[in-house]
């Protein structure tokens, strides 16, 4: 099979800026939506984001219904009960209000009440069937509470398959929101933990996007139509990522620590789109990967500021306790990639020779040939700035903290295998017993 050699850049509209949800129905009106489906959680069906985005559309004369029955990472069950009140509604518009879940799960109801099939049509193969979504859905706009997932600017749809615990997706560009309103204002009642795990999910988003194999190293798909939406590292994707990366290290810390400092809540709510746009169209790869079964086979953890009485490792806190140690596996693969997130991170870097990323055209690209001792220091580096903000802020001492032992690894491994949708886009190819051993290095990050 040859190479690619062509991108395609797509990403959703947004508008940006303090209040900018109370023209949510305008913008529907514009989109030619008359009736509407609102999808939130329970948690925020009577928060102020919510009844903002009410009153506008009814203020536009747009007839919305509130469906308040998001899960907090949803599950296959809840995007399918979510998908059979909006056929059944007959809407032609939809709006997210919420954290991923939410905008996750309208982005589903809007998928499957549009071209109804069989859930696992749509599911990326292998676990699914992978098909193509057949064309455009209806206007969809994304309202983002937190600062994490990006969803709003993604045509990405991430749930736990319950029969396998395991997280899986569907991703389409189809799926992808008409508008994201990225309102800084809506962030400010985030409990801490909420915005430490959305906020790790935002830099992690970014590094992996970054770090991910080139785009001209993947297989050329048949058909322009079989291009994947995770299309790989790419020249326009590496802006965002790397703005994000910087703008997460600089606020982060701050955005947790104190929810009334509104520039840091608003820097970080958009690096959760700049990271969107960057990963909607890089994709991700191990982290991610890992955090699935993480997520999926979750014990005993509840997490403080999370829905009580149902064990969860919140997504972002899933995904960030394997970063350092995949971090440092993958850094051989590109050296300099990695050594350039670290100093993004702010780590001192100097001194380090990079490199030249591995496979790179002789003649072409500066630098000493790619070794174990430059990837070795690259990973090094990359994963003590991911640990020294874990640190900071608090989270949990890697995967034994939230409840796994080294027993539970081959199980985490066998979940992690079939996620070729983000594990394909690994700088580096892995083993089952390479993963098994990056697994293990992440019971315990210090």
């Amino acid at each position: 099979m040859p190479l690619e050699t062509v991108i395609t850049v797509s990403a959703a509209a947004i508008k940006y800026g303090l209040g900018a949800t109370r023209e949510a129905g305008f913008d529907l009106k514009e989109l030619g939506a008359r009736r509407v489906l609102v999808v939130t959680d329970p948690q925020l069906a009577s928060s102020e984001p919510v009844a903002v985005t009410l009153e506008s559309l009814r203020r536009h004369g747009i007839d919305a219904v509130l469906y308040s029955e998001s899960r907090v990472e949803p599950t296959d069950g809840s995007l399918q009960e979510a998908a059979r009140v909006a056929a059944d509604g007959r809407f032609d518009g939809f709006v997210g209000v919420g954290g991923g879940s939410s905008l996750d799960t309208a982005k589903a109801a809007n998928l499957y009440s549009t071209w109804p099939a069989d859930f696992l049509a749509y599911v990326n193969a292998p676990i699914g069937r992978g098909e193509p979504v057949p064309g455009p859905l209806r206007p969809l706009v994304g309202i983002p509470t937190t600062a994490g997932t990006g969803s709003e600017t993604t045509g990405v749809i991430i749930f736990d398959l319950e029969s396998m615990h395991t997280k899986t997706g569907i991703a389409h560009r189809f799926v992808r929101p008409s508008l994201g309103i990225v309102d800084p204002l809506n962030t400010r009642s985030m409990p801490r933990l909420v915005a430490a795990c959305t906020g790790f999910d935002v830099l992690v988003h970014a590094l992996e996007s970054y770090t991910a194999l080139p785009f001209d190293r993947r297989e050329a798909p048949p058909t322009p139509r079989e291009r994947p939406a995770y299309q790989g590292a790419n020249p326009v994707s590496d802006v965002w990522a790397a703005k994000a990366i910087e703008l997460a290290g600089s606020h982060l810390v701050r955005a947790v620590e104190d929810p009334e400092d509104l520039e840091a809540r608003s820097v970080m709510i958009l690096c959760a789109t700049y990271a969107g746009i960057g990963f909607g169209n890089a994709g991700l790869h191990l982290p991610h990967g890992m955090s699935y079964p993480v997520s999926g086979m979750v014990k005993g953890y509840v997490p403080p500021g999370y829905p009580p009485g149902r064990p969860l490792v919140p997504h972002g806190m899933a995904v960030v306790l394997n970063a350092p140690a995949a971090f440092r596996f993958t850094a051989p693969a590109n050296p300099a990639r990695h050594l350039e997130a670290a100093r993004l991170l702010g780590e001192e870097v100097r001194g380090a020779k990079p490199g030249k990323e591995a496979g790179a055209k002789p003649g072409k690209d500066a630098g000493a040939k790619p070794g174990k001792e430059a990837g070795a220091k690259a990973g090094d580096l990359l994963a003590a700035a991911v640990v020294r903000l874990m640190k900071r802020i608090g989270l949990p001492n890697g995967l034994a903290a939230v409840g796994y032992t080294e027993a539970d690894v081959p199980k985490l491994v066998e979940g992690t295998l079939p996620q070729h949708r983000v594990t394909r886009l690994c700088p580096r190819p892995f083993s089952p017993e390479e993963l098994a051993e990056v697994f293990r290095s992440s019971l315990r990050l210090w």
